[in-house]
C-alpha cells in the first residue's frame, strides 16, 4: 500500500523560507514521477512543481519559478520542496503526489498547511 506523508509546513512571515518533505513508502519510489500541488482556501488545487523519475528533470508553475525548488532523494524515498521568498499568496495546503505510470498522479498525501503572513 502506497503512502505519502508530508511534513514541514508552518506559519512564517513573508520573505521567509520553508522546506517541505514527502516521505513515500509501499512502492518503488525511484520509478515514480513526483509532484507538489497546493490548494488555497476557496480555490481549486493547482500544480506547483514536478520532478521526473529519471535525470531529475523539473518543471514549475510560473508563479514559483526562481523561488521554489523540487528535489528527490531516492535513497530516502523522499521528495522535497524548498520554498524561499515566500509570499502571502503562497498560503495553501501543500500536497505531495506520485504517479507510477505515464498517466495521472494516482497517489496523494494528506497535505501540510503553509501559512505566510504579511
Amino acid at each position: 500500500q502506497v503512502q505519502l506523508v508530508e511534513s514541514g509546513g508552518g506559519l512564517v512571515q513573508a520573505g521567509a523560507s520553508l522546506r517541505l518533505s514527502c516521505a513515500a513508502s509501499g512502492g518503488t519510489f525511484s520509478s515514480w514521477r513526483m509532484a507538489w500541488f497546493r490548494q488555497a482556501p476557496g480555490k481549486e488545487r493547482e500544480f506547483v512543481a514536478r520532478i521526473s523519475r529519471r535525470f531529475d528533470i523539473t518543471y514549475y508553475q510560473d508563479s514559483v519559478k526562481g523561488r521554489f525548488t523540487i528535489s528527490r532523494d531516492n535513497a530516502k524515498n523522499t521528495v522535497y520542496l524548498q520554498m524561499t521568498s515566500l509570499k502571502p499568496e503562497d498560503t495553501a495546503v501543500y500536497y505531495c503526489a506520485a504517479a507510477d505510470s505515464s498517466g495521472p498522479y494516482n497517489y496523494w498525501g494528506q497535505g501540510t498547511q503553509v501559512t505566510v503572513s504579511s
